[in-house]
């Protein structure tokens, strides 16, 4: 049985400003998408996406990130609680960001960045896909890190060596599923997707790898997650991120076979 370190959520004290861990991750990850952007770029797997659309998709997609996975976590999870307390919309620093938000506030940056560049939506988004699992992983990374989004409880030690106890969590060991989530939506997700994005595919194929790819990795992930407490399990014993991430899986499906066929 392991126990959390109880990391410092300050990364870095300068004065009055506090750099914490979980936006430090989030400030990885946006340079992580960046920079592979521009490799992908540079070795022509672009297709027509350029530089230029690129800064624009990495200032459009923070904002898609921040606002959308704000609001998804207000609108999916706690509509009551916010609806009560309007005041609290915006306070992020005190937690609530949901990936699922994020991702419909990232395809609408996309919409925008392909207008303007005159490019495909589609074509934007096979180029986007195989950027974000890297910077997905530093996100697991820093909810780690918190010590917050723990498993549920270990049954059995002998079968889970790693079982973790976290502060707040009580005294049973639990599933460190964030670093679960952080090697299977992240490290196995980019290699899947940066290995079949490296040969020319079908417009939207990559695309639909990636729906299919994040719903199934957070589908089954989310059988080792506890569920949010105030939510609990829903239906068919589904958690939310299990029906959130339903919908995906069968859109990729769609998305994947109506690009083959397409070829």
């Amino acid at each position: 049985m392991l126990t959390h370190p109880n990391f410092d959520p300050v990364a870095l004290q300068l004065g009055p400003l506090a750099i914490r861990w979980y936006g430090l991750m989030y400030l990885i990850g946006f340079a992580t998408v960046y920079g592979l952007g521009r490799l992908r770029i540079a070795a022509g797997k672009s297709a027509r996406v350029t530089v230029q659309a690129l800064d624009d998709l990495l200032f459009f997609g923070v904002l898609g990130v921040i606002l959308g996975g704000r609001l998804g976590y207000v609108l999916f999870y706690k509509p009551g609680y916010y609806l009560q307390h309007p005041a609290e919309l915006l306070a992020v620093w005190q937690g609530g960001m949901a990936f699922h938000g994020g991702f419909l506030g990232v395809l609408v940056a996309v919409w925008w960045v392909a207008r303007k560049h005159r490019l495909r939506w589609l074509e934007v988004t096979d180029f986007l896909a195989p950027l974000v699992p890297l910077a997905l992983a530093a996100g697991r990374l820093g909810n780690f890190i918190n010590g917050e989004l723990w498993g549920r409880v270990v049954s059995n030690l002998r079968d889970v060596p790693w079982g973790m106890v976290f502060r707040g969590a009580g005294p049973d060991p639990r599933h460190p599923s964030q670093l679960y989530q952080f090697a299977l939506e992240g490290v196995a997700l980019f290699v899947i997707l940066w290995l079949y994005s490296s040969k020319p595919r079908p417009t939207g194929a990559v695309s639909g790898a990636f729906l299919i790819g994040y719903g199934v990795f957070r589908f089954v992930a989310e059988y080792f997650r506890e569920p949010d407490d105030f939510l609990g399990l829903l239906a068919f014993g589904f958690s939310m991120g299990q029906w959130l991430s339903a919908p995906m899986i069968v859109a990729g499906i769609g998305l994947l076979t109506w690009a083959l066929r397409k070829r």
